[in-house]
C-alpha cells in the first residue's frame, strides 16, 4: 500500500509494503527530481536517518541513492552529503539557465504576511458563537466610528499590558487595516496645512504612496544599525516609524533616537505614528515596550491583527493624542467601518485569554522558523549572511559582492520560489550607501508543511552558479 513520506516539505510516495521497496523509492526520488519537485543541489536526508524515518534497511536507502549517482539524478561527495545534481538546460542569450515562464512558484518567502494557515479557526468560532449568542440587536447598526466599545475596552487593557501603551478606550479608533489608519492621519494633517511627512528611506511602498494620495510630500530619512536617524527630522509635520522592529532593515530604534524623536515632536509640533506591526514578536529577549508610552500627546501608535492573526480581517487600531481624536472621526465619517462581527469577536479572543494563547504559540513557531533558516544557510549557504535582530516575521539576507537581488531572486523564481528583494522597499531618493543587496525573507509566509522545502530552494538559488559559471562558495 503506498504512504506518503516528506524530504525538505516535498511528498515522496513509497509502497512500504511492495517486494520492490528499492525499486519504488528510486522511482518517488527520480520523479521527485524530474520534476523539479527536489531542486538542484538540494541536499538529501543521509541514508541512515532516511531510513529510520521510513523503517527500511539503511542498505535499502543507500543502494538507491547508489543507482541515483550512477544514473546521475544525485551526487555523493565526502563531506557534503547527497545532493540533487545540477543538470545544464537550454540557455538564453544573457547566458542564465533557461526557466520555462509558465512553471509556477511553489513556494513564498515574500514578506507581509503571518502564516494564515495557522489561524485559530476553532477558538475564533467559539469566540463567534458566545459573542453572537448575547450581542444585542442594536450591535448590528451603523454604530461609533470610534468601534465598539468592546473592542477598544479589551484593547485598552491588552495594549497596556503587553505594550506598555498609555490611553484609556476613549482614545482608541478601530480601523480597517494599517491603510486606513494613516490615510485618515494624514488627511488630518492636510486639512491642517501640512506640506510633508518624513517616512523611513527603506519601508513598504505603499505607506509613500498613501502619504503622496493625501497630497503630502515624502520626505526619506535614512536607517543605520540604530534605526532611522531622526536627528535629520527638521520641519515635517510627521514622520512614520518603525521602531520595535524597522522594516525591512531589521534594527530597533536606539533608547537616545526614541527620547530624541518625541522631543523633537514636543517641540515643533509634529506628530509621530508609530507603526508596531510585529511587535509581540521578540525572540531573543522580551519585547520592548511601544515608544508611545514615552509621550502619548504627540505619538500615534498604530497597531493591528494582520501579523498576530490574519491581514483577512482587515482590524487595526490607532491610539490617539487627546487633540486628535475629533478631527480623526470627522475624517472617519467618509470612510468604511470595519465588520462590527469581528470587532465583537476580537473583543471575546482578548478577554477569555485566547489571542495571548495565540500569539504565545505563533512567537515560539516564529523563533524555530528564524533559528531553522539561521542554520541552513549557515550551512547550505554560508555568503548569504542572516542581518538585523531575532525578532519579527522576515529577516534580512545579505549577498557577497558581485551578486545582485535580481539574479537570485531569478533563480529563486527557477525553483519555484518567491522572495523579496530590498531594493523594491527603498524610497526612489533613498540612496543604496550602507546596504549591500539583500534579499528579505519572510519565514512566518509558508504553511508549516512547506517552510523546509521553502529554504532549501532559497539556499540552492543563494549556491547556484552565476552568469558566466561562477559558483559561490
Amino acid at each position: 500500500m503506498p504512504e506518503t513520506w516528506a524530504i525538505s516539505g516535498v511528498d515522496l510516495h513509497v509502497e512500504v509494503g511492495s517486494a520492490r521497496v528499492r525499486r519504488t523509492l528510486e522511482d518517488a526520488l527520480r520523479e521527485a527530481i524530474r520534476t523539479g519537485r527536489l531542486p538542484q543541489g538540494l541536499r538529501l536526508p543521509s541514508s541512515r536517518q532516511l531510513a529510520a524515518d521510513l523503517g527500511f534497511a539503511r542498505n535499502t536507502v543507500a543502494d538507491a541513492y547508489g543507482q541515483l549517482v550512477a544514473e546521475g539524478w544525485l551526487v555523493a561527495r565526502q563531506g557534503s552529503g547527497t545532493r540533487v545534481a545540477r543538470r545544464v538546460g537550454p540557455r538564453d542569450p544573457r547566458g542564465h539557465e533557461h526557466v520555462p515562464a509558465s512553471r509556477p512558484s511553489r513556494y513564498d518567502l515574500r514578506p507581509g504576511s503571518p502564516d494564515v494557515s495557522s489561524f485559530p479557526t476553532a477558538a475564533w468560532t467559539g469566540a463567534m458563537r458566545r459573542t453572537l449568542a448575547v450581542a444585542p440587536v442594536e450591535v448590528f447598526g451603523y454604530g461609533d466610528p470610534r468601534g465598539r466599545p468592546e473592542l477598544r475596552e479589551a484593547l485598552a487593557g491588552y495594549l497596556a499590558r503587553a505594550r506598555g501603551v498609555r490611553g484609556d478606550a476613549d482614545r482608541i479608533v478601530i480601523c480597517s487595516g494599517f491603510g486606513q489608519g494613516l490615510a485618515l492621519l494624514c488627511s488630518v494633517l492636510e486639512e491642517r496645512g501640512a506640506s510633508t511627512v518624513a517616512v523611513e528611506a527603506h519601508g513598504l511602498p505603499s505607506v509613500r504612496q498613501i502619504i503622496r494620495r493625501a497630497g503630502l510630500g515624502v520626505s526619506p530619512i535614512a536607517v543605520d544599525e540604530r534605526g532611522a536617524m531622526v536627528e535629520a527630522l527638521t520641519d515635517q509635520a510627521a514622520v512614520v516609524l518603525t521602531p520595535a522592529h524597522q522594516f525591512p532593515l531589521g534594527p530597533s530604534l536606539a533608547p537616545d533616537r526614541r527620547s530624541a524623536v518625541v522631543d523633537w515632536a514636543a517641540e515643533s509640533g509634529g506628530l509621530v505614528v508609530e507603526d508596531d506591526y510585529d511587535g509581540e514578536f521578540r525572540y531573543d529577549r522580551h519585547p520592548v515596550g511601544a515608544m508611545q508610552a514615552l509621550g502619548p500627546d504627540h505619538v500615534v501608535y498604530v497597531g493591528t491583527a494582520s501579523k498576530t492573526l490574519a491581514p483577512g480581517l482587515r482590524l487595526a487600531w490607532l491610539v490617539l493624542p487627546r487633540a486628535l481624536v475629533e478631527p480623526v472621526l470627522a475624517a472617519k465619517a467618509y470612510a468604511d467601518y470595519t465588520g462590527v462581527l469581528e470587532q465583537l469577536t476580537l473583543a471575546a479572543f482578548i478577554t477569555s485569554g485566547g489571542y495571548d494563547r495565540h500569539v504565545r504559540a505563533r512567537r515560539l513557531a516564529y523563533r524555530r522558523r528564524r533559528a531553522e533558516l539561521v542554520r541552513a544557510l549557515a550551512s547550505g549557504a554560508p555568503s548569504g549572511a542572516v542581518t538585523g535582530m531575532a525578532a519579527g516575521l522576515h529577516a534580512l539576507v545579505t549577498l557577497p559582492g558581485g551578486v545582485t537581488e535580481a539574479d537570485v531572486v531569478g533563480r529563486a523564481a527557477g525553483h519555484g520560489l518567491m522572495v523579496g528583494r530590498l531594493a523594491d522597499y527603498a524610497a526612489a531618493d533613498a540612496g543604496g550607501e550602507g546596504h549591500p543587496s539583500a534579499l528579505v525573507v519572510g519565514y512566518a509566509t509558508p504553511p508549516e508543511h512547506a517552510f523546509t522545502g521553502a529554504v532549501a530552494r532559497l539556499v540552492a538559488a543563494l549556491i547556484e552558479p552565476g552568469p558566466g559559471g561562477r559558483t559561490r562558495p
